[in-house]
């Protein structure tokens, strides 16, 4: 059942696509670690995002609100 769930998440995730252009390092309330991270990979979306280490659920809930803005 576990498992089903993650991919659901997972799909879901795809589904929500981060701006080519996104500017990570103005977005003091991401780690440092995942602003550098996120900058060198530029990932298209969040499930992308999502699979980067050092990218915490957290800053994942970060770059979903400032991409809802």
């Amino acid at each position: 059942m576990q498992i089903r769930t993650l991919i659901k998440k997972l799909l879901r995730l795809e589904k929500i696509k981060i701006p080519y252009n996104f500017s990570y390092k103005k977005i003091n309330s991401l780690s440092l670690e995942a602003r550098e991270k996120l900058s060198l990979h530029k990932p298209m979306s969040l499930a992308e995002a999502a699979k980067i280490s050092g990218v915490s659920p957290s800053d994942l809930n970060v770059i979903l609100i400032y991409i809802r803005k």
